[in-house]
């Protein structure tokens, strides 16, 4: 059975390769390692969410499920005034995106180990964006979105992207019933990114 990459500690053996990407017109250079989602490339699905990401000007900015870090090191790259926390249940992930943020000379972020919101603490935030780990079941990324609405803040938002063959439309309908709405920021390479804004 081949090991997924949500998972706490990876057993593959470590094999690092760099890669340099440019997302949002600025280019950024990763490390990625076996054991770890999309190893040696940013998936399409993750480059569509950032690319379409409604960056806040400041405020707490949750990367859940972060990986090695693309999408939490964008944003703050992207939005200096903010912070961001990422988090990851696996800890080969955590350590790669703490590694990340040392080499592109990131200030505002940081990097936690720990399964879903319950690495945040009691921190609420303006914007939650994940790539989820769609293969762990509905269970987990259903969960997540429950979890998101106590999380935000008056007007936060929670930016998702999925597969639309591996459940975007069931995620789409979930995010619906728990917020009250949902909208398609961008579709595109077999992805959609979806929204929910939490309102009073």
């Amino acid at each position: 059975m081949t090991e997924h990459y949500y998972t706490s500690k990876p057993q593959a053996a470590s094999r690092p390769e760099e890669v340099t990407v440019t997302l949002r017109g600025r280019d950024f250079v990763f490390v990625t390692d076996a054991g770890v989602f999309s190893k040696g490339r940013v998936d399409k699905g993750t480059r569509l969410l950032i690319e379409h990401l409604p960056l806040p000007a400041r405020g707490d900015v949750l990367d859940l499920g972060c990986g090695y870090g693309p999408v939490g090191i964008v944003v703050a790259a992207e939005s200096p005034h903010a912070r961001v926390l990422m988090v990851d249940v696996n800890e080969r992930a955590v350590e790669l995106a703490r590694a990340n943020l040392r080499r592109n000379g990131i200030d505002n972020a940081e990097a936690v180990a720990g399964d879903g919101f319950a690495a945040a603490g009691g921190r609420r935030f303006s914007l939650i964006a994940s790539n989820p780990p769609i293969r762990a079941g509905k269970r987990v990324v259903y969960a997540w979105v429950e979890e998101a609405r106590r999380r935000l803040l008056p007007g936060g938002r929670l930016v998702m992207v999925a597969r639309t063959s591996q459940g975007a439309k069931s995620l789409a309908r979930k995010m619906e019933e728990v917020f009250g709405n949902v909208s398609e920021l961008a579709k595109g390479s077999g992805y959609r990114v979806l929204q929910a804004v939490r309102t009073e």
